[in-house]
This record gives C-alpha cells, sequence and structure tokens, in this order.
C-alpha cells in the first residue's frame, strides 16, 4: 500500500471534498486543517483495508476503483467510486463489520476519527454560537474578532460544550502605541487577541543583539498562546505600533476550559424508556447523515442550525443523539442553557452493540 507525501488538498478536487459525509459539512477552515496532516492511499488489486473485527479508529473513503466488502456471513458486494452511496465512509462501524478487499487497483483517504470527530463537532458548536452572536446587537462591535477567535485552532482541544464559555475567559486590556506586551525570554502566562490596532513582532538572535521587527499582526491575530501550551520562554518581543484594545486569555482559564462540564445522560435502554413514556428523540448529526439511517420519530436538527430549530422544541424531555455523544453532549450543554429539558445518549451511536445501532438504521 502506498501513501502519497504531500497535502491532499493537492490532489482531491474540491468538488470531490464536497461529496464525503459528513467531511462535507466542515467549513472552509476546519477542513484546510483536517486535511493538513492526511495523505492519500494507493491500494492495489487484492490488497486488504481493514478486516471485520478490526478497532482502527478509521474513518475511510474510496476515491477511484473498487472494493469488495466481505461480512460474517459471507455475503459479498462491491462499492465503486462512482456509487451514489459512496460519498459515505466505507463500513464505519467500529469493530468493523466487513472484510474490505481492493476488488481493483483504487485509491482511499483515511481520517482519524476521533479527530474528524472533534473537528466536526468544534465546527458546528461555534456555527451556533455565530448564530447567537449574530442574533445579539450587543455583540456587534465584537463580532469581527470573536468570529477569528472561533475559527482559531488554539481550542480545537476545548470541549465544544464549553464554547460560550470561552468569550467569558477573556478580558480586555487598552494598549497604546509603543507599549511592550510580551518580552522575548521572558516565561509567559497568557496569551492575547488584537480586537483593535496593530502590533510589531520583534526577534534577536541572542542575548547581546538588538531585535529587528520580522512581523506585523493586525486585527484578528493571536500572540503568545504558546504559553497556554507548554512552558516556554517567549519567543518574540510584541510591541504596539498603534493604540489598540487587546483581548487577554490568561493559563488557568485555559486549562479550565479543557475540563468537560457534567451533562444529563442515559443508556439506549433509559431513552427507550423515556420515549415510551413521551420523550421525544433529537439527531443532531448532519441532514446526510441522518438521512442515511436514524430511529424512528427522530427530529433532524444538526448542531449547527440548533439555533435556528430549537424553536421547534416543546416543553417535553428529548434525547439528544449522534454517532459518538460529542456533538451530542453540546448541543445538551447548549440547549440546557436555554432552558430545555434534554438528556444525552452516553457514548453515542457508536457505544453500543451490533444489534442496537440496528435501532438507529
Amino acid at each position: 500500500m502506498n501513501t502519497d507525501s504531500h497535502n491532499i488538498s493537492d490532489d482531491i478536487e474540491r468538488h470531490l471534498l464536497e461529496t464525503l459525509v459528513p467531511v462535507n459539512a466542515l467549513t472552509a477552515d476546519h477542513l484546510q486543517t483536517l486535511l493538513r496532516d492526511q495523505s492519500i492511499e494507493a491500494v492495489c488489486r487484492g490488497e486488504t483495508l481493514f478486516a471485520e473485527g478490526d478497532s482502527d479508529n478509521q474513518t475511510v473513503y474510496l476515491l477511484s476503483g473498487e472494493i469488495s466488502l466481505v461480512d460474517g456471513s459471507g455475503k459479498s458486494s462491491v462499492v465503486r467510486a462512482e456509487d451514489p452511496d459512496n460519498r459515505f465512509p466505507l463500513s464505519n462501524h467500529q469493530p468493523r463489520r466487513h472484510h474490505a478487499t481492493a476488488f481493483s487497483d483504487c485509491t482511499v483517504v483515511r481520517f482519524d476519527a476521533d479527530q474528524l470527530d472533534a473537528m466536526l463537532a468544534w465546527d458546528q458548536a461555534s456555527r451556533y454560537i455565530m448564530l447567537d452572536i449574530a442574533a445579539q446587537r450587543y455583540f456587534d462591535e465584537d463580532s469581527e474578532w470573536i468570529l477569528t477567535l472561533l475559527r482559531s485552532n488554539l481550542f480545537y482541544k476545548v470541549p465544544p460544550m464549553n464554547i460560550r464559555k470561552i468569550l467569558d475567559k477573556f478580558s480586555a486590556h487598552y494598549a497604546s502605541a509603543g507599549d511592550t506586551i510580551l518580552r522575548q525570554g521572558e516565561l509567559g502566562d497568557c496569551c492575547y487577541y488584537i480586537k483593535e490596532g496593530v502590533a510589531g513582532v520583534y526577534q534577536a538572535e541572542n542575548e547581546k543583539s538588538s531585535p529587528s521587527l520580522v512581523a506585523e499582526l493586525d486585527v484578528g491575530r493571536c500572540f503568545g498562546e504558546d504559553a497556554l501550551v507548554n512552558d516556554a520562554p517567549r519567543n518574540a518581543t510584541i510591541t504596539m505600533h498603534t493604540n489598540g484594545v487587546l483581548m487577554r486569555l490568561d493559563k488557568r482559564d485555559f486549562f479550565l476550559l479543557l475540563k468537560s462540564a457534567a451533562v444529563e445522560s442515559v443508556n439506549l435502554a433509559q431513552a427507550r424508556q423515556m420515549v415510551s413514556q413521551g420523550a421525544g428523540w433529537v439527531d443532531v448529526r448532519t441532514q446526510d447523515e441522518y438521512d442515511n439511517g436514524h430511529c424512528d420519530g427522530a427530529i433532524n436538527m444538526s448542531l449547527d442550525l440548533l439555533k435556528l430549530k430549537s424553536r421547534m422544541l416543546g416543553n417535553t424531555p428529548y434525547i439528544i443523539y449522534c454517532n459518538s455523544g460529542r456533538r451530542s453532549e453540546a448541543a445538551a450543554s447548549l440547549l440546557t442553557q436555554d432552558g430545555f429539558n434534554v438528556n444525552v445518549l452516553a457514548g453515542g451511536i457508536a457505544a453500543y452493540s451490533s444489534a442496537d445501532q440496528a435501532y438507529f438504521e
């Protein structure tokens, strides 16, 4: 099996990426981040992609050629790249329910399933907040830097359920032209986003040399973020070139954001009992995922559109579900803050046996 070493986004045409479910739900910025570490694999006829029973934590898409899938009973089928259903991942269950073999020479792309799921949850939760911000007039002057913040790679490790809390952890600091905000060599305990103004980045080759201007940072740019994730000294001096407003996040607050908040959860048996007593199902996956299989009676409200669609919900209890639990936990947290009575299906669909997963197909 051969792996091409150059960036996947140079190899896959944009219109093809827009067909892969649920990759196609990502915004351009988050898609580019996801693709940065991916590569295309050329698979020769007869090679195995995965075996029945494997737990490889991968989401695999067929880009060209044909794949043979054989289940535990010996039933076989052939998936072709041009098939309409091929926009979904191959045999997307863990452990694998099929043995997959290249029926012809083909190409595939593999995504780390956790990374894709986490990126999707963050992407959609951030869009929920963007809609929330757009509806609130007092956020008008802050909208630009907040939207930039929500697209930042820095916060991908923050549980999506904490996304509303991020904005509360920043504090505004006013700076004048000539103020030095950070000094090269010092240990840091915070980072800054530029809400207004322009700052210069200066670096010195050694302790005896004078610092030189290497870059300018303007509105929406972040600096000092390395201090949040490691204890290395600052690698540059930052000086304001104009008057401005900086939004500061302290390291201790960043670590608080990494802790998952508790949400009410139930297992599948408890959820079905609640439904029998009048509760409803809410599927927060994308429309494409929902159309590919869902439990009877479930309402589809993808996480990114939840702010708009939640007005359709009543006062009855709801059980929120998705594939892994990430998106449903974020949705439940946001809906709870908005006054709804919701529970999460613990672990998502993937946490249950093949027989139980059939309930959602």
